[in-house]
C-alpha cells in the first residue's frame, strides 16, 4: 500500500531459519521488481521481540533482492525531532537480548562483519537527496537504541538514553541492519516519529502513535516511491556486497555437509 504495487504475487518460503513473518509480497513499479515482507505479520500480530528476522532477510536475498529499505515507528529524545517527521538513521545501539536473531553464523562457523557504518552509506545519502527532492520535512542523520521490547521505555530509561545522545528508540532495525550486512545486501531506513518517548512528561499511547505514523507514512511513501523511480544508482564505493570476504575467521572447508547447504545461500560464492 505504500507505493502501489498494482497486480502482485504471493510467495511463501521455507527458510533453514524456520518461517518468516508471512508471505513475501513481489510485484512491480516504474519497472523495478519490488519485494516486501511485513515484518510484524499482514495483520501486525507479531511482538518485536518474537519476529524471526534471519528467516525474513533470508528469504530477501533468496528473491533476489540487493537493497532493502526498512521502514519502522520509532520515539524521539530531542525536541527538534518531531512526532511526524521521519529521519534517517546511521547509527545503531543495541540493547537486546535475543541472541537467535544476533547471527546467521550460529553454528560451526565464526564470522565478524565490520558494522562501523551499519547503513549503506551510498543508500543514506540517496534517499537523503530525494527527501529533498519531495520537499519532506525530515532529519538526515541519527543514532537508534534498540531496545527489547514489547514494552515502551521507562523514565528513567528514557532520560538515560537521551543523556547518552541517542536520536531515537525503536525495537526492530538493529537485527534488520546487522543481518542484512551479513547477507552482504546494501540497507538504509526511515524511521517514523510517533512520539518524544517518555523522557518528556507525557502520556504515549497507541492512539497517538497511530496517528503520527499516518502523518509520517505519507512523507515515507514519497521517499521510497522516488528511490524507486530512481533506480540502479551509479556504481557506490560501499562494500555491503562484500562484507563477508574478510569476516569469515573459520577455514569452511571444516564445515559439515548440513551446515554448508545451511549457509550456502549466504557463504556459497567464498566456498573453495
Amino acid at each position: 500500500d505504500l507505493v502501489g504495487l498494482g497486480e502482485s504475487k504471493h510467495v511463501r518460503l521455507k527458510t533453514p531459519f524456520g518461517d518468516p513473518s508471512g508471505d513475501f509480497v513481489i510485484g512491480k513499479k516504474h519497472g523495478q521488481e519490488i519485494v516486501f515482507i511485513p515484518r510484524h505479520g499482514r495483520h501486525h500480530t507479531i511482538l518485536p521481540n518474537r519476529i524471526n528476522y534471519r528467516a525474513n532477510i533470508w528469504g530477501l536475498k533468496k528473491l533476489g533482492v540487493t537493497h532493502v529499505i526498512t521502514i519502522s515507528a520509532v520515539g524521539s529524545f530531542r525536541e527538534e525531532i518531531e512526532p511526524g517527521s521521519i529521519i534517517f538513521i546511521d547509527q545503531y545501539l543495541d540493547r537486546t537480548k535475543e541472541p537467535d536473531n544476533g547471527t546467521f553464523f550460529d553454528e560451526g562457523i565464526a564470522v565478524h562483519v565490520s558494522f562501523g557504518d551499519p547503513v549503506c552509506p551510498c543508500m543514506h545519502r540517496q534517499l537523503i537527496a530525494i527527501a529533498r527532492e519531495q520537499g519532506v520535512g525530515f532529519t538526515e542523520s541519527g543514532s537508534y537504541v534498540n531496545i527489547q521490547g514489547p514494552a515502551f521505555s521507562t523514565r528513567a530509561e528514557s532520560k538515560l538514553y537521551r543523556s547518552w545522545g541517542m536520536s531515537v528508540v525503536g525495537m526492530t532495525n538493529m537485527y534488520e541492519a546487522r543481518l542484512c550486512r551479513e547477507a552482504e545486501l546494501h540497507f538504509g531506513t526511515i524511521a517514523q516519529v510517533t512520539d518524544y518517548d517518555s523522557w518528556k512528561e507525557q502520556v504515549v499511547d497507541v492512539p497517538a502513535i497511530v496517528a503520527n505514523l499516518e502523518k509520517s507514512l505519507v512523507s515515507a511513501g514519497k521517499v521510497v516511491t522516488g528511490f524507486i523511480e530512481k533506480f540502479p544508482f551509479p556504481e557506490c564505493s560501499c562494500d555491503c556486497g562484500n562484507a563477508l570476504q574478510a569476516a569469515v575467521y573459520s577455514d569452511v572447508k571444516l564445515l559439515s555437509p548440513a551446515l554448508k547447504e545451511r549457509y550456502s545461500l549466504l557463504l556459497a560464492k567464498y566456498y573453495p
